[in-house]
């Protein structure tokens, strides 16, 4: 087992709410001098503190093997929508959407679903509605993706939500990913739209609780 791992692309927003909460310490102490009423302040932005270090973290899971034609969690979370949509931005047809909604307990780092290469990436600047809303996939902020391999084409997007305000990817066009390594983090909040073949056999309902790596999403035929 490894020790905590934090995420790169978040030591810099760690760094920044640290600062915006040391600040806040050395007010309270200057200000406030009821130590019943300094103390639970205290307290408070402590847990803030960690919290915000602990939501960046970076999962110690172990990377499933064989099965490639296995589609996993893009996230750990709730299914929201499991159900038949018409998908205009890639597959251009009807297909089968899966969404994952994170909640800010929920670990936010993002995996590949499934090793292949990125056929498609492109980055949407939008809104921030709440992102378990149906018109947050098209309306927010979000990224999309597509990975191919020989089994067949997975397309998903990385939604914001009305918290979350910045979103990591890694996707390049071209380049080869494996299931199981990081893709990505999305920030406080937000959601997983995963789009997949009509014949794919999908092996969640609503309601289900998936981890990232670690939960089956579907098997393509």
């Amino acid at each position: 087992m490894r020790g905590l791992i934090i995420d790169k692309d978040s030591k810099g927003t760690i760094a920044v709410y640290w600062a915006i909460t040391a600040a806040l310490v050395i007010l309270a102490a200057l200000f406030i001098h009821s130590p019943w009423f300094l103390i639970p302040v205290l307290a408070v932005l402590v847990a803030f503190a960690f919290f915000v270090f602990w939501f960046h973290r970076v999962p110690d899971r172990e990377i499933p093997e064989g099965d490639e034609n296995l589609v996993t969690s893009v996230a750990d979370g709730e299914v929201v929508v499991v159900e038949r949509v018409y998908e205009g931005e890639y597959f251009k047809g009807d297909c089968v959407q899966v969404s994952v909604y994170m909640d800010f307990f929920d670990v936010h780092t993002n995996f590949w679903p499934m090793s292949g290469e990125i056929s498609y990436y492109k980055y949407h600047p939008g809104k921030y509605m709440l992102a378990f809303l149906p018109k947050s996939s098209e309306k927010n902020e979000h990224s999309s993706t597509a990975i191919r391999n020989s089994h067949g084409e997975v397309f998903f997007k990385q939604i914001a939500g009305t918290f979350a305000r910045r979103i990591v990817c890694y996707s390049k066009e071209g380049m080869r990913v494996e299931r199981g390594h990081q893709c990505g983090i999305i920030k406080f909040g937000s959601r997983i739209d995963i789009f997949l073949p009509l014949d794919a056999e999908i092996l969640v309902k609503e309601g289900d609780f998936t981890k990232a790596l670690i939960t089956p999403i579907a098997r393509l035929r």
